[in-house]
């Protein structure tokens, strides 16, 4: 929270982590957008500084299919990812300057109530490393950002100094 942190005025970059729509208010994905965009204006205001969201996503069971979305399907995991990305084009080329989704692939883990068969589904890959959905959305949208740098504007943005 950038109202109580006490942190990030030491640090050269933000990086945050965030779970809208899975682990704060389970399923809603109308959510991701205000909750996600009111978060990183914060920070920005608060700390002008670059940001980076350093975990997003959401847990997928391979094949699982549902219409209309829900929990665990693929689709959930694809909707969910892009409404992400929609907020961080937003900021790019001003202050947000990375995007570390959670995670490659799925893995094990300890036991709990909700790790079904003892696993972190949040992968876009299966353990196998088999492409889920939402790889085929990550791989379209790294494809299409605008490589050459000339988008970025962190030194004017943050009010930092160039080193020359």
């Amino acid at each position: 929270d950038y109202d109580t942190d006490q942190a990030v005025q030491y640090t050269d970059v933000i990086a945050v982590n965030r779970y809208y729509g899975w682990y704060t208010d389970p399923g809603s994905i109308s959510v991701i957008r205000p909750q996600l965009r009111a978060d990183i204006k914060g920070f920005h205001a608060k700390f002008k500084k670059p940001f980076i969201m350093s975990e997003y996503g959401a847990d997928t069971v391979p094949g699982m299919l549902s219409d209309p979305d829900v929990m665990f399907t693929e689709s959930f995991q694809t909707d969910f990812i892009r409404h992400y990305h929609s907020v961080f084009d937003e900021f790019r080329g001003d202050f947000f300057i990375g995007e570390l989704i959670w995670n490659y692939a799925d893995f094990a883990t300890d036991q709990a109530v909700n790790r079904v068969s003892s696993k972190n589904f949040k992968g876009l890959m299966t353990r196998q490393r088999q492409p889920k959905a939402a790889a085929f959305s990550l791989r379209q949208r790294y494809a299409s950002i605008d490589h050459s740098g000339k988008d970025l504007q962190i030194d004017q943005a943050c009010g930092w100094d160039p080193i020359e």
